[in-house]
């Protein structure tokens, strides 16, 4: 075997001596310098170039041979031609250079996407190796700037925040208000690669035939299929557990999570055990930092009021008792969606593909959902693959309300057809804002377009009139402020009479403590009268609610329901209204002192006033950041009583330069889910320069530096 003698391998006798990969090179042209910048990680379909040290005279008296091997078993073995033949096969050139090959790779656009490991032969005339070079290993990854690759995306600013962005924003709260939480990707953390592909060994899939998984790891259907199934622990070794009320023992309130890099750190170190716990935007956002990792282009997406429709009837029952019901709605419902050609579909179901990893409703046989096509939802083709029935009903099902009567009889209350499936959500790719993606799910409300569709898919329509409909004689409606989590504050249930005579009527008002997918917590404050309305007029009833009614019983969602349940006398149809009222926690203030240089310490403040009538214990503060820091609690020693301020200061040493997001979350005994975030320029420092050394790859940190 040859040895190399420059000085630079003499000066860094880590460096390979067989093998230049030229790491910096190809992760740069292939742009994933952002995983690694030592690794060899190329993207399919766009060749890369590694030199190897061999001499003319073993060249002169054979030829080479490229295999390539993938799986830990080598379940996938394939020779690399030594032309071109075809878009379907590897093929490499080479080109001498005194005392080494240059040999350029082209892997076909449709090729497997993981770790190969690459053997070079040095071949004899008469066919027998007479030299073999081994240990050379990279991975590949997708590639939507190929347009031959099935992730292909043409636009270059979706690209940059489909793809290359790892700071999100996932929408939450309800459709009248709605709120936001910032999210950490960090697809391109240390080893976050590495466990993705850990994630994907680990399915059932796999585990079952590594031969036929892996050899499928070339389709992107195939593999976001995988990703919905195993980001949820309910059927395999899978990433997340889900638990939707407390107590979450054992585990982390869904809501003190603000990025999937801890998660999938401590899924793989704890040797795949389910990370406690998730919720559907925790869920989510670990699936969309898998499939940006890989490759594929993908947004989280939030639908505003999402039915939970288990019969497939495209119709949600609610029945005003508070036990468990078979279907359910959510305030807010947190996907993926992936962009991919659908080759397994007939034309017209290219694009974006609905991908859901919470576990909701089995799907083969899995809980898993997806891929579907956003297009099918939105013309009704039902019929295609995956789990379109169940998605269309998140977004158009109707919601019926019952009571049950004294005999057990069940009376139909109120029917709502426009409430589910509104202001459907994602972080828009020019900036920090939310854009509305509603219209690609469903035609405007009312139109033909969406009468046709409904029809199509087997929903009921109401039909047509061109009469205008009369108001009804009475109405209710629900009326409040926006209050602040731990005040106290007034609903108002309002009902007005149209009709020409006086009314008398029994009103109920109550409000009850839910969590964001309507499970029932607790019953914070009730009252019921019998009043006299006015023809014409209108009766307010005030609801006073107080902290000391909600504390003991609203979730980490700080979220309460009001009811409103009115009977007139003489008059068999009961009517009813509905809201839900977040309440709304302070931020917390997050600044930082000086400019942030990459590798150099910077020190960041954090103030926090506690807003509630009562002391909070326990508390902790969980910062991190993409290129930052990873995930790091700082804990609050003793009590912090009433309107007592918190100021926290704390140093790191950014790792990657760029704009970048810090993110901070509070958590207490009384008070969860308080949320900060600062924008963090980070800036490059100098460094002293040494030719030629950007040829071995080495990270700046091995470098001298200087000071800027």
């Amino acid at each position: 075997m040859l040895h190399c003698r420059c000085h630079f391998c003499w000066f860094f006798p880590g460096l390979t001596s067989d093998v230049d990969l030229r790491s910096r090179e190809n992760n740069s042209s292939h742009r994933t310098k952002e995983i690694d910048r030592d690794r060899l990680i190329v993207r399919r379909g766009q060749p890369f170039s590694i030199a190897v040290q061999i001499c003319d005279s073993e060249l002169q008296k054979g030829h080479l041979e490229l295999v390539l091997h993938l799986g830990k078993r080598d379940e996938v073995v394939i020779k690399v031609q030594r032309q071109r033949s075809n878009a379907g096969h590897w093929w490499f050139s080479q080109q001498a250079l005194q005392d080494e090959v240059m040999l350029t790779l082209h892997s076909p656009p449709a090729a497997i996407v993981g770790q190969y490991r690459l053997a070079v032969l040095v071949m004899s005339p008469n066919g027998h190796i007479v030299r073999k070079i081994e240990g050379i290993s990279f991975h590949l990854l997708f590639n939507p700037w190929n347009q031959d690759d099935a992730v292909y995306l043409p636009d270059e600013t979706q690209l940059q925040e489909y793809l290359m962005n790892e700071d999100g924003i996932i929408y939450s709260g309800t459709a009248e208000y709605i709120s936001s939480i910032s999210w950490n990707y960090g697809q391109f953390e240390d080893n976050i690669m590495d466990i993705c592909f850990e994630v994907l060994d680990n399915s059932r899939e796999a585990l079952k035939n590594s031969e036929m998984d892996m050899e499928r790891r070339s389709d992107p259907v195939y593999i976001s299929r995988m990703i919905t199934a195993m980001v949820n622990a309910n059927d395999d070794r899978g990433v997340l557990a889900g638990k939707w009320e407390p107590p979450y023992s054992k585990g982390v309130v869904p809501s003190k999570w603000t990025g999937s890099v801890p998660i999938l750190r401590q899924w793989s170190s704890s040797g795949a055990r389910a990370v406690k716990y998730g919720q559907c935007w925790v869920f989510a956002g670990v699936a969309c930092t898998v499939l940006r990792c890989l490759g594929i282009p993908t947004r989280l997406v939030t639908n505003f009021c999402s039915a939970h429709d288990v019969d497939g009837n495209l119709c949600v029952d609610l029945v005003d008792t508070f036990n468990s019901r078979k279907d359910s709605y959510w305030n807010f419902h947190c996907w993926v969606e992936s962009w991919m050609r659908r080759h397994d579909l007939p034309k017209g179901n290219n694009g974006w593909q609905i991908l859901d990893p919470t576990p909701q409703e089995r799907s083969d046989g899995v809980f898993c959902c997806g891929p579907c096509p956003v297009t099918a939802i939105k013309e009704g083709n039902l019929q295609v693959k995956y789990d379109a029935p169940f998605i269309f009903a998140e977004v158009n099902a109707d919601i019926t309300h019952w009571r049950v009567l004294p005999d057990g009889q069940r009376q139909k209350i109120h029917v709502d057809q426009s409430s589910v499936g509104r202001k459907i959500s994602t972080k828009s790719v020019y900036g920090d804002s939310r854009e509305d993606i509603t219209l690609l799910y469903k035609y405007p409300e009312g139109s033909n377009e969406e009468r046709a569709v409904f029809e199509k898919a087997g929903r009921r329509v109401t039909q047509s009139t061109n009469e205008i409909a009369e108001p009804p004689r009475l109405q209710l409606l629900i009326k409040h402020a926006k209050p602040v989590f731990g005040s106290d504050f007034d609903v108002i249930a309002e009902v007005r009479n149209n009709g020409d005579e006086d009314a008398h009527i029994q009103l109920m008002v109550l409000a009850t403590a839910v969590t964001y997918n309507s499970l029932h917590q607790g019953e914070c404050k009730s009252q019921t009268i019998r009043v006299k309305v006015a023809a014409h007029a209108g009766h307010r009833e005030v609801l006073r609610l107080r902290y000391k009614d909600y504390a003991t019983c609203a979730s980490e969602h700080h979220l309460i329901r009001v009811k409103a349940f009115a009977e007139a006398q003489g008059q068999n149809q009961p009517f009813m209204t509905m809201t839900d009222i977040p309440l709304s926690v302070p931020e917390l203030l997050v600044q930082l002192q000086g400019k942030a240089v990459v590798q150099q310490q910077v020190t960041a403040n954090i103030s926090f006033t506690n807003p509630l009538p009562a002391p909070l214990k326990g508390g902790v503060f969980t910062v991190e950041g993409a290129g930052l820091l990873s995930a790091a609690p700082i804990h609050v020693e003793g009590e912090i009583f009433p309107g007592q301020k918190v100021e926290i200061r704390f140093s790191f040493s950014p790792v990657r330069t760029g704009v970048r997001k810090l993110l901070v979350d509070f958590d207490s005994d009384r008070l969860k889910d308080v949320k900060g975030t600062a924008t963090v320029v980070v800036r490059k420092k100098s460094r002293a320069y040494i030719p030629g050394i950007s040829d071995f790859g080495l990270k700046p940190s091995n470098i001298l530096t200087l000071e800027s």
